[in-house]
């Protein structure tokens, strides 16, 4: 039954629903030429869906629409990192579009359409929605990869996304076609039930399903092949856009489902999260070291980096979920600070350069731009005293406390090898002998995300008590 509470438990997807379909409509009339102020309406667009998350009567809808979705402070504190991460996107992306002629105003549409997805799949209660949810995000997704069309790489990057996404796409439906077959229902709440009476086989290979098609959407290993390409292909305001809101959608997605649905069946679950939190960590320490790409070295940090969220999901307490939200908040953070300087490599003709090397000599002809993406690449590292350290530490944590030492004695272990290669772009911007110059330095807005992310990463040790307290009743909102 649809009443007054569903439709305000709802209201940031209807903000940005109706201003998606009123900038598509500016799109269609105005032509390339609206495409910088589309962009603002975006922004401000996404500004007040996130003002709303913060109003009494989106938490009071409680579930709604018959079960299909879940107003709680969990899909809150999502929510507010999609939004703050997709409008940092969208702010990031008119320089770099425009210096190839290519900024169109449906990019910040399709920005806002996958937000609508990704807001549905973190307050999914139902497999039902969450299909539908995660479907409106990849969609929008399979496009922005490929948006510059003339370009070969962006063609081929969005067209492995689509094949590949729309091969996980069928092992997640045929996941949950298994539970529905042997549970009687799509409902969370309802397959939790039929699970609490112990897991058979065919539940068993569904649980299993539904995990593969969901490691997929977070680019966990075994199901990371699509990650370096398509982040190397695509433009560059996609790939921040890919390592930062769908990441976020997709892990808390998977943190419900497990927690959720699938809690009964807890030590089923919680042996292939284990598997997915070491292989990522190590595959993507492992195969980052001889990455000569800057997008493709990010690529595998993004794989590396879930690996370490997943060990707090593999605790399955709610100290290790808010441990997972907490990592997932900083993760954005430093994922975002470090597009923001990529996009700022440039040659003296404003042509993208991607190659590490290029970074030779950084510090003597941008000292301020060295010292941001090395204060980015020590946070990713884990490197106390910066914020990055504080993430790991809290999955670690969560993870000793659930009883899973040598988890998390393997994860500090392998975080030494993924050191390796963050400290290899710090040594080539500080130790190299420069390479030829970047061209100058443009873009105010640009240097102001930058910025922020930087003095976040250094300073965030402050925002602890506010991180902390809102973390643990996000994940306190799903026991």
């Amino acid at each position: 039954m649809i009443d007054l509470a569903s439709i305000l438990a709802v209201t940031p997807e209807l903000v940005l629903t109706f201003t998606g379909l009123v900038l598509l409509l500016v799109s269609a009339y105005a032509g390339d030429g609206s495409a910088r102020i589309v962009s603002w309406l975006a922004v401000a667009g996404l500004a007040v869906a996130l003002f709303t998350l913060g109003q009494p009567f989106v938490h009071a809808g409680g579930t709604v629409f018959d079960g299909l979705y879940r107003a709680d402070a969990f899909g809150t504190f999502a929510k507010a990192l999609i939004f703050v991460a997709a409008a940092a996107c969208i702010l990031l992306s008119p320089n770099w579009f425009e210096s190839d002629g290519a900024m169109r105003p449906e990019y910040p549409v399709l920005i806002l359409f996958a937000s609508i997805g990704m807001a549905m799949m973190v307050s999914a209660t139902d497999f039902l929605t969450l299909y539908v949810g995660l479907e409106l995000n990849s969609l929008a997704a399979y496009v922005l990869a490929s948006f510059m069309r003339k370009d070969m790489r962006s063609a081929e990057a969005g067209l492995k996304y689509f094949v590949l996404g729309a091969l996980a796409s069928g092992i997640l439906l045929y996941g949950i076609s298994l539970l529905y077959g042997f549970s009687g229902t799509t409902s969370f709440t309802g397959v939790s039930f039929a699970l609490s009476d112990g897991i058979g086989n065919g539940e068993l290979f569904g649980l299993v399903f539904v995990l593969a098609g969901l490691a997929f959407k977070i680019s966990a290993v075994p199901f990371h092949m699509w990650t370096p390409d398509v982040y190397e292909g695509s433009p560059t305001p996609v790939t921040a856009f890919f390592g930062t809101a769908p990441k976020v959608a997709a892990m808390a997605l998977t943190t419900r489902v497990a927690i959720v649905a699938l809690g009964p069946s807890g030590a089923a679950w919680q042996q292939i999260i284990i598997f997915c939190a070491l292989a990522s960590i190590v595959l993507g320490a492992v195969a980052a070291i001889n990455q000569s790409n800057i997008k493709r070295l990010l690529a595998y940090s993004s794989i590396n980096n879930i690996g370490f969220a997943l060990i707090g999901l593999a605790a399955g307490t709610p100290e290790g979920v808010a441990a997972v939200l907490s990592y997932l908040a900083i993760y954005v953070v430093m994922t975002v600070g470090s597009f923001a300087c990529v996009l700022q490599m440039r040659d003296q003709d404003g042509k993208p350069v991607e190659t590490i090397a290029s970074l030779a000599g950084l510090s003597r002809s941008r000292p301020g731009l060295a010292a941001a993406l090395a204060i980015f690449m020590f946070s990713l590292a884990g490197i106390p005293p910066l914020f990055g350290f504080w993430a790991k530490f809290l999955v670690f944590d969560a993870a000793v406390g659930a009883g899973l030492t040598l988890l998390a004695a393997l994860g500090i272990a392998a975080s030494v090898i993924g050191a390796f290669y963050y400290l290899k772009v710090i040594k080539t911007m500080y130790f190299d002998e420069p390479a030829e110059p970047y061209g100058a330095a443009r873009g105010a807005v640009e240097y102001g995300i930058l910025t922020a992310c930087a003095a976040i990463i250094v300073i965030g040790y402050f925002l602890n008590p506010v991180l902390g307290s809102a973390s643990a009743a996000a994940a306190a909102s799903l026991f």
